[in-house]
């Protein structure tokens, strides 16, 4: 499980796509936290006024999280798409299937690979939060939630995307059909907000995620990500079980 982790991640970083991503994502999120910065510091006399009024980390560090949420929505399948079926294509799915090892450690393998490249981004994310230590202090507690909820967020991603690519032979398939399901899910969440009390809403990845990013953990949203992420591998295992019985 290591080995493939390992070979995920080297394959990643050696390809232009991975660095560029890295990119892109620093670029756009130092973009929203000095636009969300430069507000807060023009509106900070106004708010002196307000009793317990917003601090940074709800001003500047909830905001960036949430858009950090989207951006990575929308490029995870850019990610996954080649998990599987970049192998089923180049044909070595056939060896890695008939390697003596089980399928949970080739999915497994994948996942961590891929989740250690989420970290990373949430690692520059933090690091732009952390930056506002320099001028003032910080809601430690409203951060370590919203790492914990991306995290989770991201291996949700990971676990989706993982299991259409299982599915297909083309990784740009695979990628667009992981990318019309989070699109799915995302209208979901903007539907359900017109009414709070939906079930839909209970469907909604980044429904889920906003407790976290108000600093309110709860266990119906662990519970709810644990069993996505769960039953997703399951999914991609016994996808490839099936492979390696009728190869």
């Amino acid at each position: 499980m290591i080995a493939i982790a390992r070979k995920e991640l080297k394959i990643l970083f050696s390809s232009p796509l991975a660095w560029v991503i890295l990119a892109l994502m620093q670029c756009v999120l130092t973009w929203i936290f000095l636009a969300h910065l430069d507000i807060f510091l023009k509106i900070q006399p106004q708010l002196v006024k307000i009793a317990n009024p917003p601090g940074a980390t709800e001003f500047i560090i909830a905001p960036l999280f949430a858009m950090a949420a989207v951006v990575l929505l929308m490029i995870s399948p850019l990610l996954t798409a080649r998990l599987i079926a970049g192998e089923r294509r180049s044909h070595t799915l056939t060896f890695l299937v008939s390697a003596p090892i089980s399928m949970a450690d080739i999915v497994l393998g994948k996942f961590l690979g891929l989740m250690f490249f989420f970290s990373v981004i949430i690692a520059l994310v933090v690091a732009l939060s952390i930056s506002l230590l320099a001028g003032g202090s910080m809601d430690v507690g409203l951060l370590l939630g919203n790492v914990a909820g991306l995290v989770l967020l991201c291996a949700c991603f990971a676990a989706l995307g993982l299991y259409i690519s299982t599915l297909s032979a083309q990784p740009a398939t695979a990628g667009a059909g992981t990318l019309g399901i989070l699109l799915g899910l995302w209208v979901i969440d903007n539907v359900a907000d017109d009414n709070k009390d939906s079930i839909m809403r209970n469907f909604s990845l980044l429904a889920h995620y906003e407790g976290f990013n108000r600093g309110v953990i709860d266990t119906f949203d662990l519970v709810y990500f644990a069993l996505f992420i769960v039953i997703f591998l399951t999914l991609s295992v016994r996808r490839l079980d099936r492979e390696r019985i009728s190869g």
